[in-house]
């Protein structure tokens, strides 16, 4: 038989025709009911191509919605009814997302992109014309990426690599950050999202690092800065008759900048300050952002030392010195300090800390200089004026059949080989990437290139424990957890190592850790980070980073006001197959639906097995020890940091969150941020029933506690942050720590 038309599917792009594709579309159909017969699909596609070829004898050109209609009367006609209504409905749904996206007004032409993904890509990184139209699709915004960051390969070479990288991106195996998307080939062309720089305690020095920082922010990228140089409120200035106005006073000089380049490069522009235990304004440091409507455009933490966790243990003094001169100005009890800050990270997630000693015990440039600071989501510790390029493998789209279990279904595997294969190409696109990035300040770009940090982490952790099936609870995930991350470091450094030979080392490797490691050659003075992932996860189509699942269900704005209900379809997977095996019936289908919808989780339902109730856990199901001990775990293997939100239920109290700074200290975490349910103005992305009056979000009053504690009789508490995106007008959500968009992907944290 020699049926070989082209096939025109309905993004508009054209392929080749493929009997096997016909074939592992009638098998995955067949194998959502529990089919496994591999050679029955293979029998049934040549089926679908003996009647094409009756049907459409001498056509060149067919289309998938041709081939669908006749795979559907095959799988009537040949007496599997079942797989054809579910084929069905898979077509349907595909069907959807196309036509919502020609509404929007863009063209999946890679194929199988979400709406979310869609919507997204169109918001944030597809290039626009002068009046804000969308001038690229999708594959096209990926292969502008590709062939741009190709360019620092030689000539000979640099289209085979370039493919290589269009790959990874178009099969979703790899997404760099979102300045890589967005800028790459474009005039600005800045390419990393996280910088740190340093200030001086001077005027001049302060407003030197406010503009340089500006520039950043101009070009999309967020800014760390400590501040514990900066002499305290109320201290001596020589040669003036005024008296010092103290770190948390300059705050507002960078927030407001912030703001003003919010509104008009419409970019993220956040700071991440970090203050030094030590430093005799650290209480109100802690208390500066009580009234949430201030510093809305700043994360802080404090950078604690492990003598400070030692002497808050032992409820001893704890000393505060002046960086001007290095007096003791007072001392205190280092208990009181960590209380402060547990009790004002109870009330609103700020301050996270930052544990300074395990961050510079492995700086892997210690000749050049402690590391004081942190980028804005704590995940990249970098020296002053030192920027890094980031990406994520999406570990799920390495995922490949293994065995059926009686009551998880289809189960999967990691497919070792291909993450190899991902990895080595990940880690010489962000090293190409250093090459081709522009550098708005040429101190950048003098420290970045004598560096060449890059890091390279996960999205999708959570969805590949479900499809292995396993609870993210258990200590079964945290060592499939050091075995990824292991297996990602020693390839990553292998790659390195390799490039390092090939291209030369990074210039500072003498007298870096990598030196005394025994290398002769290495690229990268850093090469693994954890980051949030917040849009690029949406593109993928996958969970963000390493965090659990927030909700097994919530609510996506759509078009003109349209909400759009997310259901995990791993959750409904599993669910249709205990109803097929007779485990549940379909009454209790529809009960376990309308939960998840009312409630974003499963774990009441007492008539689903427990086993499947453990798998699908969601973050708040999670007690904060065991989001510690999956921190922990990452960190073992993760050159830089790691990005992680230790979720608590409301009902949680303030010596819980010193539990759990002391803990994450003991488990030598780099950091951690602590996020109480209810305890910010917005809470996660419609949890709840979808009557919600129309809104995406759920806001809560604020607790009391703390007004009652700090504002003086008569004093106004200031209005509320607006959790309105600027964007697009839509609700913002709590993830990661930060408030994301959901319907436009804005984020003042995300890459």
């Amino acid at each position: 038989m020699n049926f070989n038309p082209q096939v025109l599917k309905r993004n508009g792009k054209r392929e080749v025709y493929s009997r096997r594709k016909i074939k592992l579309s009638i098998f995955s159909a067949a194998a959502e009911l529990g089919g496994k017969d591999l050679k029955l699909a293979e029998a049934l596609s040549r089926e679908v191509e003996k009647m094409l070829s009756k049907v459409y004898p001498d056509r060149k050109e067919i289309t998938t919605e041709e081939i669908g209609d006749v795979v559907e009367i095959v799988l009537i006609k040949k007496g599997h009814a079942k797989t054809a209504r579910r084929y069905i409905l898979s077509r349907a749904a595909r069907r959807k997302v196309a036509d919502l996206a020609k509404k929007l007004g863009i063209v999946d032409d890679v194929g199988g992109l979400s709406l979310n993904a869609l919507m997204v890509m169109k918001s944030k990184y597809l290039l626009k014309d002068e009046e804000g139209q969308v001038i690229e699709t999708p594959l096209q915004m990926f292969r502008r990426v590709a062939y741009f960051i190709a360019k620092a390969e030689d000539k000979k070479h640099r289209r085979r690599w370039a493919e290589k990288f269009l790959e990874l991106m178009t099969e979703r195996r790899f997404m760099p950050a979102g300045r890589t998307l967005t800028n790459a080939a474009t005039r600005d062309g800045q390419l990393a999202n996280c910088f740190v720089l340093p200030i001086e305690d001077s005027v001049r020095g302060i407003f030197q690092t406010l503009e340089e920082a500006a520039v950043l922010k101009k070009h999309g990228g967020a800014v760390g800065i400590s501040f514990s140089k900066i002499r305290p409120k109320g201290d001596y200035i020589s040669g003036s008759s005024g008296w010092a106005c103290g770190p948390v006073a300059v705050m507002k000089l960078f927030n407001d900048s912030s703001d003003i380049l919010l509104q008009h490069g419409k970019r993220r522009s956040g700071n991440m300050i970090v203050l030094n235990v030590t430093h005799p304004d650290v209480l109100e440091f802690i208390t500066s952002k009580e009234d949430s409507s201030r510093y809305p455009h700043i994360n802080f933490s404090l950078a604690v030392t492990s003598k400070f966790m030692e002497a808050a243990l032992a409820n001893k003094n704890w000393p505060l010195v002046n960086p001007r001169n290095g007096e003791i100005v007072s001392t205190i009890k280092a208990r009181s300090i960590l209380e402060l800050a547990a009790t004002y990270a109870w009330y609103n997630g700020d301050p996270g800390l930052i544990f300074i000693d395990e961050i510079n015990k492995y700086n892997p440039t210690p000749e050049l200089g402690p590391i004081e600071t942190v980028n804005l989501c704590g995940e990249q510790p970098l020296l002053s004026y030192e920027a890094c390029n980031l990406g994520s493998i999406n570990l799920t789209a390495h995922l490949e059949k293994s065995q059926i279990h009686p009551l998880l279904g289809q189960l999967y595997e990691i497919d070792w080989d291909k993450l190899a294969e991902t990895i080595k190409t990940a880690i010489r696109f962000l090293d190409d990437t250093i090459d081709v990035s522009k550098y708005p300040l040429r101190k950048i770009r003098k420290v970045v290139l004598g560096n060449r940090k890059i890091g390279l982490g996960v999205i999708g952790w959570s969805d590949t424990l479900i499809r292995m099936g396993l609870s993210y609870r258990d200590e079964k995930a945290r060592k499939l957890a050091e075995k990824v991350m292991k297996f990602i470091r020693d390839v990553g450094w292998q790659t390195s190592a390799e490039l390092g030979e090939e291209r030369g080392s990074f210039p500072n490797f003498v007298g870096s850790i990598w030196q005394k490691r025994g290398y002769k050659h290495f690229r990268n003075a850093t090469v693994t980070t954890i980051a949030p992932t917040g849009t690029i996860a949406i593109i993928a189509m996958a969970s963000y980073g390493i965090e659990p699942l927030f909700a097994l269900s919530y609510y996506k704005e759509a078009m003109d006001g349209v909400k759009l209900p997310e259901l995990n379809k791993d959750l409904f997977r599993v669910l249709n197959w205990l109803v097929k095996k007779r485990k549940i019936s379909k009454e209790e289908l529809e009960i376990s639906r309308r939960q998840v919808l009312k409630t974003g989780s499963i774990q009441k339902l007492d008539f689903l097995p427990g086993l499947v109730r453990n798998v699908f856990v969601t973050a708040m199901d999670l007690t904060p020890l065991e989001h510690i001990k999956m921190q922990a775990t990452w960190q073992k293997y993760v050159d830089n940091a790691v990005s992680k939100t230790i979720n608590m239920p409301n009902s949680a109290n303030v010596q819980d969150v010193i539990d759990a700074f002391v803990t994450a200290w003991r488990y030598k975490c780099k950091g951690i941020t602590i996020y109480r349910d209810g305890s910010r103005d917005v809470q996660v992305l419609n949890i709840g029933d979808f009557k919600n009056k129309g809104d995406i979000s759920q806001t809560k009053k604020r607790k009391p506690f703390l007004k009652r504690l700090l504002f003086k009789k008569g004093q106004k508490e200031k209005k509320e942050i607006s959790n309105i995106c600027p964007m697009c007008g839509a609700k913002m959500q709590v993830t990661e720590g930060c408030k994301i968009c959901p319907k436009c992907g804005f984020s003042a944290c995300s890459v």
